[in-house]
């Protein structure tokens, strides 16, 4: 008994002594840093309290005399931005400031520069956060430029976050709707009729596909044969340039051969008369017929 209770205790000190350890690992992956701006040379000086309402000008402060020299950092740290001063050697915190959805913005412009701010730092000191305000000065304006851009990137960030949430919290909620019949509840569905010319259509079809061959092919024989269009006419014709009919070309062929006929038996008759008269005249002349013959 004394082994089993010894041995659970050294289990429960196993776990014990496990589980601190897997909650400082998911502490130490939430809490990793992502550098968003870096800066090796930038200025602080210490400005005098703001009297009025107004906003904060460069040229109330002595540019040329510093209170502090060093670096600069912009780290995302989860939904947080931190502006951190470090010295450049050591790497040692001077001052940070925060930003942080829905407070207020922790860095301020002037309105007589763009190469100078007003940035409100953050303390902790016996447990109670104290700030104060100190002015911020670059050397060039496209570093000056390149900070503001690096926290207008992390609000950007925070914001395309939020609408994230929103969005997946509305399609869990709207996603959850059951759309299934319950007991009672029908369909009713409303087909339209169909067209006259739809049914008619296919009982033609249908009548079609029920003839036998012989009957198609009887039903293909009565179609009428379809007359070929005339030939066109040729230049040299000018009589041809209208079409005529075969009946009508066979009546004119027709006339002009009784027309042909008629004329030569006229003929005919009119030479056979013709000799006739002449026989009659040469008939009492014999010798004469008789010269020309021995002749």
């Amino acid at each position: 008994m004394d082994q089993a209770s010894s041995s659970s205790n050294v289990k429960d000190e196993k776990r014990s002594s496990t589980d601190p350890v897997t909650v400082d690992e998911n502490e130490e992956r939430e809490a990793i840093e992502i550098p968003l701006f870096q800066v090796p040379e930038c200025y602080v000086y210490l400005i005098p309290p703001r009297k009025s309402a107004a906003s904060y000008r460069a040229d109330e402060w002595d540019v040329n005399k510093w209170a502090w020299e060093g670096a600069l950092k912009v780290v995302s740290k989860g939904e947080e931005c931190i502006i951190k001063l470090v010295d450049k050697t050591t790497g040692e915190l001077y001052a940070q400031a925060f930003l942080r959805d829905g407070e207020l913005h922790p860095v301020e412009a002037v309105i007589d520069s763009s190469r100078y701010f007003v940035l409100r730092v953050e303390e902790n000191i016996g447990g109670r956060a104290r700030h104060a305000f100190i002015g911020l000065g670059f050397r060039e304006r496209t570093e000056a430029y390149d900070f503001q851009a690096a926290l207008h990137d992390h609000m950007k960030y925070l914001n395309k976050k939020k609408t994230a949430e929103e969005m997946e919290q509305h399609f869990q909620n709207t996603s959850s709707v059951d759309y299934s019949l319950k007991e009672g509840e029908t369909i009713v569905l409303q087909l339209k009729n169909r067209s006259e010319k739809d049914t008619k259509t296919k009982l033609v079809e249908k009548s079609l596909s029920n003839l036998s061959l012989d009957d198609k092919g009887k039903s293909i024989e009565t179609i009428p044969p379809i007359i070929p269009p005339p030939p066109p006419p040729g230049p040299l014709s000018p009589a041809a340039t209208t079409p005529k009919s075969p009946s009508s070309l066979s009546l004119q062929r027709s006339s002009e051969q009784q027309d042909l006929d008629t004329k030569r038996e006229e003929a005919e008759k009119k030479e056979d008369q013709e000799a006739k008269e002449i026989g009659a005249e040469d008939a009492p002349d014999d010798d004469f017929g008789d010269f020309q013959a021995a002749g």
